[in-house]
Parts: C-alpha cells; structure tokens; sequence
C-alpha cells in the first residue's frame, strides 16, 4: 500500500456564531478561500487536484447542494476535478482527509484535497429541520439529546469537578492567547470577510474586510471570572459556556499526494497519514470517544503513548476532554497547562478558546497539529475528537523528516 502525504494545510480564523466576524459571510466563501490559500501556499497547479472531499456536520441551506462541488468550482478549480461532501458530524473533516488518503493508499488517485466547513451562523446546530424518528426515539432518545446533557452525564459519571473544568478551560484560553501572541498560527490564511451595514435610509450596505484571527480567544479570562458562570445545560450542572468549545465559523483544506505525485511536482510533503479509526461509545457518553478511539489506534499502528509527541484532542467540554486524557494516562497538569514546558495536548489552546466550527474541526485540527510538528521537529503527532451519536475518532500522522 503507498503512503499518503501532507503536502499543505490551512485554515480560516475560527470566529465566533452570531457575534464574529464571519457570521455574515456566506460558509461557501469561506470554503473557497481555504482551498486557494492552499494551493497558492503548495504551489502546486489547480489542474492536477482529481477531487475535494469536504467535511460538513449540517450539509444543508447555505453549505448544502454538494458544497464540496460547488466551492471547488467557485475556487477555480477545473470542471474534471469533482468535489463532494461528507458527515460524520464533529469528525466529518477528519473523515474528508481520511478518505482522500485512503483513495491514494489505494492507488485511485494520485493528489486529493480533504477539507471542512461549517458557519453555525448561518446554518444552525441541529440544521433547520431535524426530524428524529418517533418511534425509534422512543426505544433509544440518547441518540438525539444535547451535546451539552452528554458532557453533564461524563462529568457526573467519572465525577470531573467544576473546578476542574473550569481550570482546564482557563488553560485552554491562556494557551491560545500566548499563541496567538508569538504568532503561532501559521495555518491560518487571512480571510474576506462582509458584514451588512443599516444606513439611515432603511438599506444594508455591503462592507467587507480581513479577517486574519481567532475572534474567539479571551486573554482576560480568570479562573474566578469562570466560576461565576451559570450551569448552561442542568440546573444544578456543572458545564457552563466558560468550560464548553465556542460555536464557530471557518473552513480549512488539506492537501494530499502519492509518493510518485510529489517528486512529479516537485514538492516537499510535511507529514504523512499513517492511519486512522473510528471507535463507538454510548451515545449518552459520546464526550468519551477519544478514549475509546486512541488505543484503538496505537494498537493499529503499534505505538505507544509515549511515542506521541503532541496531541490535539478536541475540547467539545472541558468534562469530556479532563477525563479522556485521564483515562489514556496523560490526565497530569504537565501535559495540558500553559506554564508546563512539556505539554502536549492542545499546547496552542484547544476548541474551548479558538471554537468548534463542528464539519470543519477535523480538518482544522489538522492544519494546528501538522504546523506545531513541523515547528517543533515532533516525529508522531494525534488528532482525535468525540462524535455526537456515541462515536471517537483518531488519526496518527507522521513528520517527513528526510525527503
């Protein structure tokens, strides 16, 4: 079976729903310039891309119609490169790079593009119409609860405190910030954004600018200002919108080629995937997928998980994302605090300071991990997150060192 490699990946800034800068901007717009900002930073002819594969959590309205299709024509791309999309709700742009990767593992391809999307703006959480089926959500309505009860029931069950989550979310925020700071995001491509301005007349005028940040960190963050927040979920609860991942626009790409397809093009691969799984949990639970999903995976791969140089596990909640880490052995402050030097979860904050743009999270938490360990010169790298229905997701990648 061929490797298949990372040649480019990047990503829009993560913006806040409703309130940042991109909750007026259409979720194609942005798609489109994550796939021009990636090839223009690949260098590498829009021509020879064979497909794009998007990831989408709520594929419907603004982001539906095949938004896969319609953006990789919007982005210049040639008609005989095809597009598609495809839901696999918070890992639907993990599963967009897997596939992408597997068709050139399998030699049906030779350069593909794995992407995600998703403006929770514009298109709601839960899309416009959801209609659970009645007499199933009767015998199993887990299927269909809040995220939100989830993280509540992991926190209650395997009893992660308050304090806890709050400290783990106020980590997660000064993480970001200091990244943010030393300008860490190398991913990310500065993108046009448009806001509708009232004018006196009654009119909207079109404005549009550039956005080249995550509108969603909070640098004055305290630990005592979280502890004030109210449950937002349960009554008596203890996950709060302080320790939950922000509800955010964005896009991002990855771009993928054979071994024959880089030396062709004359392109140097950052990392390769080496694999990826999926792993099921109960659906009332699903916070704890990537406990489930990461030893599958090192199992798969016969690694261990001090062969893993950096993490990056998304934080739905803080509740879910504390006990994961506890479970896989890497629950010490030392590998998830902002003043460890030796941290490797989320060492540049994770979803609950820079969002959660659900489709495309996957493919985000990509472009982060594969920067960081081309920065840091890091061999193994592992991008894993939960999946609303019960499920976890994992992928290992590998640095190319010598090419």
């Amino acid at each position: 079976m061929r490797d298949a490699y990372i040649v480019q990946a990047v990503r829009t800034p993560g913006c806040r729903r409703g309130k940042g800068a991109f909750a007026q901007t259409r979720p194609e717009d942005l798609l489109v310039t994550a796939l021009q900002g990636l090839m223009e930073r690949a260098k590498v002819d829009k021509k020879v891309v064979e497909d794009v594969m998007v990831g989408c959590a709520f594929p419907e309205a603004e982001q539906g119609l095949n938004v896969g299709r319609i953006a990789a024509l919007m982005a210049g791309f040639p008609i005989d490169t095809c597009g598609a999309t495809v839901n696999r709700f918070c890992s639907s742009g993990l599963e967009s790079i897997a596939i992408s990767a597997a068709r050139i593992q399998a030699g049906w391809a030779d350069v593909a593009i794995g992407a995600g999307l998703e403006s929770m703006s514009i298109v709601p959480m839960g899309g416009n119409m959801p209609r659970p089926h009645p007499y199933w959500a009767k015998q199993k309505p887990d299927v269909y609860i809040s995220m939100g009860i989830t993280a509540e029931n992991v926190a209650n069950r395997y009893k992660i405190s308050r304090q806890d989550q709050d400290e783990f979310a106020y980590h997660s925020q000064m993480k970001a910030a200091e990244a943010q700071k030393n300008k860490m995001f190398d991913e990310i491509v500065p993108t046009k954004a448009v806001r509708y301005v009232p004018q006196p007349d009654g009119t909207l005028k079109k404005e549009e600018f550039i956005q080249d940040f995550d509108d969603g960190v909070r640098a004055d963050t305290t630990i005592e200002g979280l502890a004030k927040l109210k449950p937002a979920f349960a009554a008596f609860g203890s996950v709060t919108a302080g320790n939950s991942s922000q509800t955010t626009d964005g896009a991002a790409a990855v771009l993928l080629m054979s071994e024959e397809a880089c030396r062709k093009y004359g392109v140097k691969p950052l990392a390769k995937l080496v694999a990826y799984v999926v792993a099921g949990c109960e659906p009332d639970e699903m916070g704890i997928g990537p406990a489930v999903a990461i030893p599958k995976l090192l199992k798969l791969t016969g690694k261990d998980i001090k062969d893993i140089g950096l993490f990056e596990i998304n934080e739905a909640f803080a509740s879910q994302a504390i006990y994961c880490a506890r479970q896989l052995g890497i629950g010490d402050k030392k590998e998830w605090a902002v003043d460890s030097k030796d941290r490797r979860i989320n060492v540049n904050g994770g979803a609950i300071a820079l969002g959660h743009p659900l489709g495309c999270t996957g493919s985000k938490l990509a472009s982060q991990l594969v920067n960081m360990m081309v920065k840091k010169g890091v061999k193994y790298g592992v991008e894993s997150m939960c999946i609303g229905g019960g499920m976890g997701a994992a992928a290992l990648f590998e640095l190319v060192e010598k090419w």
